[in-house]
């Protein structure tokens, strides 16, 4: 057993508790949509020119069943010993249980989601309930997963904010077209 003089341990709490505090390195985020936004010429086949797109694609649920089957049965003695065991082979196989799924859709171009537009987004979405971060000006983990979320209420599971939903929102007009 080690003793430790009690001046000694004190002087070491007294230090511990003089550390730096840790600080949290902030995350690097995504560009605004740069990535995920595509332009006309990118989008899918017959997009109109001066269009941006977003691509949300779900893939495909594979599921691996694996199952014994018996090839020869056990042997058995008139008596009921076993004279011979059964034998099995082993087969793996694979199902797809949901297919792979891609999903277009209008998007606000890249130049549109500036910080005082993804500002108005924030505010939007948190007089819905659906955002509860700080209003930056930056399209952070929060405010992807708060779009996620009030897009997947109208059928579109994806953080890429949709042209409708922006309209929804408030946030871009419609088209007279559409009306």
């Amino acid at each position: 057993m080690i003793r430790i003089p009690l001046i000694t341990g004190l002087a070491a709490a007294a230090l511990a508790g003089c550390a730096a505090p840790t600080v949290e390195m902030p995350q690097p985020e995504r560009p605004l949509d740069a990535e995920t936004v595509r332009r006309h010429e990118d989008g899918p086949p017959g997009a109109a020119p001066g269009t941006c797109w977003g691509r949300d694609v779900t893939p495909a649920r594979v599921e691996t069943v694996t199952e014994q089957r018996r090839i020869t049965p056990t042997g058995r003695a008139p008596d009921g010993t076993v004279t011979r065991p059964a034998v099995y082979t082993t087969e793996t196989r694979q199902r797809i249980t949901r297919p792979r799924r891609e999903v277009w859709f209008r998007a606000p171009c890249p130049e549109v989601m500036n910080a005082g537009f993804v500002e108005s987004l924030q505010r939007a979405l948190r007089a819905r309930g659906a955002y509860d971060g700080p209003v930056t000006g930056r399209m952070t983990p929060a405010t992807r997963q708060a779009v996620r979320a009030f897009q997947r209420s109208r059928g579109l599971d994806s953080s890429v904010l949709s042209l409708d939903a922006a309209r929804q929102l408030g946030l871009v007009a419609y088209d007279r077209d559409d009306l």
